[in-house]
């Protein structure tokens, strides 16, 4: 799937004459603390296939995405969280399964993006960081679809002189998540980020990853993120193995080491980062990590490919046994990333980044 698909699909001169007058009249509305309705949106930027759906408790939106073979989606407009993706995995009609993991608003797939400040210190790595994206003001800036097979919408908001694009798309077989950060000041941003997707599976024990043997990864916390089921904290934690033991105790964060196995088990509990460890990408030739890896769920026998696009790394949770306290489904957290190394915007420039979700169960 090229890049440009996953990124804005070109509007025709209506649509985007609809999200400037949205956008112009939001002005007025922010000063009397007025939200955009469900209602004005559906307006703007209804279609076949999109359509906004009030929050019954008063919250903000839900854009509701679907496409000609079943498959749909559920995107939170407040803070661009999507809580629920299904597509089309069987042929009978109602052949639809939900892929995404959420317990009480939280889980689902979710963008964090930070702004960051590298240590002066040689080789300290990343010094501090904070969020561009928490308890930002998501605005929908545009939409479109491709006759019945794609529907696309554009959130976006400003944080200082950075201009953050959050699109999200979904296809009869795929849905992308795409970030797109223009620095429009006049110093160098250093950014973090990650596209964090919570997958259920229906068994601890029949759980697995595909496509990183020969990858090199560490024991590493995830990024920080208001949305995600375990802290940093808790996914560090380790845990006794007990009947789930196998493939050694997990290493130190810091020290790394090579996935040997063409299929990485995950019963016990885990917290990595698959990448180029970050002296490696000081040389001029160096292996990156794998452009996507396929998740396993041996009791449903469905497979899901997270394919990377601008990102460097590739992080990887189970919960192990800390999931009975979410319910009784499994769960990975994973994800693309940069967060070892941070990604260095110029004025003028602009750093797109992208993860996408596909299968060919069908």
């Amino acid at each position: 799937m090229a890049t440009s698909s996953v990124l804005p699909l070109h509007l025709p001169s209506c649509a985007r004459r609809a999200s400037t007058a949205l956008r112009a009249s939001a002005a007025p509305a922010a000063a009397t603390a007025t939200a955009t309705t469900a209602q004005s949106l559906e307006e703007s930027f209804g279609r076949k296939g999109l359509r906004f759906v009030a929050d019954p408790a008063g919250g903000a939106p839900t854009a509701e995405l679907s496409v000609r073979n079943g498959s749909s989606l559920q995107l939170r407009l407040g803070d661009g969280l999507v809580t629920s993706y299904k597509p089309k995995v069987y042929w009978k009609d109602d052949g639809c399964r939900e892929v995404l993991y959420t317990v009480a608003g939280k889980g689902g797939v979710g963008l964090v993006l930070n702004e960051a400040s590298s240590s002066s210190s040689a080789g300290a790595g990343i010094a501090a960081q904070w969020s561009l994206v928490d308890g930002a003001e998501w605005t929908v800036r545009d939409a479109d679809s491709d006759s019945y097979d794609a529907v696309q919408v554009e959130l976006g908001c400003t944080k200082g002189k950075l201009d953050i694009s959050y699109v999200v798309t979904l296809y009869g077989v795929s849905m992308a998540t795409a970030v797109i950060v223009r620095n429009t000041g006049t110093k160098p941003v250093e950014l973090t980020g990650a596209v964090l997707s919570h997958i259920k599976f229906d068994k601890r024990g029949g759980t697995a990853v595909e496509g990183l043997r020969g990858c090199s990864y560490c024991s590493q916390p995830p990024p920080a993120a208001g949305f995600s089921l375990l802290s940093p904290a808790e996914a560090m934690m380790r845990e006794d193995p007990g009947w789930f033991s196998g493939g050694g105790e997990e290493p130190r964060q810091g020290v790394w080491t090579v996935e040997e196995d063409m299929y990485t088990v995950l019963k016990k509990k885990v917290s990595r980062v698959y990448a180029a460890p970050p002296e490696e990408r000081k040389k001029r030739v160096y292996s990156t990590a794998p452009s996507k890896f396929t998740t396993i769920d041996q009791y449903s026998g469905l497979g899901f490919r997270l394919v990377r696009m601008g990102f460097e790394d590739m992080y990887l949770c189970s919960p192990g046994g800390m999931y009975e306290k979410f319910g009784k489904d499994y769960f990975l957290c994973t994800g693309m990333a940069s967060m070892l190394v941070p990604v260095v915007v110029n004025p003028g420039e602009e750093w797109k980044a992208a993860q996408v979700i596909e299968h060919d169960n069908l």
